[in-house]
């Protein structure tokens, strides 16, 4: 059974989720990192989890060491074939969807569909699956963000060069998906807001947690100061799981409490001003549909009406 990690007095832990009994939950990347953290906690509290995985050998093998309701279902975010295929399949009402997978800093390299892996993983992926399970949501996504999002070397947005094609750099690209994935948030909720929706958008990020997307950090220094200070996943998964069962109002960011919001117990957070413009959150949006041919459900669909 999950364990709560060590937390002072008061502050939020595992334990204090509510009983999710009755509660569906999709977590992307499921299977390893925060994601298996979340899914375990999730399961634990007494909803039913569907890890949404790359690879479903992978994720079964993930799935055994849980204790609760999960079941396997094969999703790559960085083919939206796959993407469609996942959501084409879903049956039945979903409570959330916490859009938890991703890549990070990895070397230039395309998606599938032809965009940059780490903008067409983290973001465009999430995106179009969002906008495809909505009419079946009926509480709340979540999706993970990163404090990367507030780097000085990615203030904004490359909309004239969303692969940063002839400029790529592992950290600006990621740092530019996870800028994405707020502004994204930040439209959704508005979106779902004027629609009447009950549903709600949320963000939430890890501060620095031992996962496997740091593979690829090429620098000793980075990795070595990791060691040192970095929370272990299911602290990390902390915020995602405040996000995911709290009642906090849309369009909520959650992170860590502690010094620089590296580690700690989940409470609100602040962004960035880039990650909290909503026009650009508009273009952004207006963008991501263009590229992925996936919009925002009709309102009907939406509110169930």
């Amino acid at each position: 059974m999950t364990t709560a990690p060590s937390a002072a007095p008061g502050k939020w832990t595992v334990t204090d989720i509510p009983d999710q009994s009755g509660r569906t939950a999709v977590v992307t990347g499921g299977n390893s990192g925060i994601g298996i953290a979340t899914v375990e906690a999730l399961a634990a509290a007494g909803a039913h989890v569907v890890l949404a995985v790359r690879d479903p050998e992978r994720g079964e093998a993930a799935a055994t060491g849980v204790h609760g309701s999960v079941e396997v279902r094969r999703l790559d975010l960085a083919d939206l074939a796959s993407v469609r295929e996942f959501a084409a399949a879903w049956q039945g009402d979903l409570d959330l969807l916490v859009n938890n997978a991703g890549v990070m800093n990895t070397p230039e390299s395309s998606t599938r569909d032809g965009f940059e892996t780490q903008f067409g993983t983290n973001h465009l992926g999430h995106f179009a699956l969002t906008n495809l399970l909505l009419p079946h949501i009926t509480d709340r996504v979540v999706t993970v963000s990163s404090e990367a999002h507030k780097k000085p070397d990615t203030p904004r947005i490359r909309f004239d060069n969303l692969n940063l094609t002839g400029e790529y750099r592992p950290r600006t690209a990621y740092s530019q998906s996870k800028l994405a994935n707020l502004l994204f948030t930040l439209e959704l909720q508005r979106r779902l807001a004027a629609s009447h929706s009950p549903v709600r958008a949320l963000a939430a990020h890890p501060g620095w947690a031992t996962t496997n997307l740091q593979r690829h950090d090429g620098s000793a220094l980075s990795r070595a100061v990791l060691r040192v200070m970095a929370q272990d996943s299911r602290a990390g998964a902390l915020p995602t799981l405040y996000a995911a069962v709290q009642d906090l109002p849309g369009a909520s960011y959650v992170g860590p409490d502690g010094f620089g919001e590296v580690r700690g117990a989940p409470t609100l957070v602040g962004r960035s001003r880039a990650a909290s413009d909503p026009a650009t959150a508009r273009r952004l949006w207006t963008v991501s549909e263009e590229l992925t041919g996936v919009t925002f459900p009709q309102p009907a669909a939406v509110t169930g009406a």
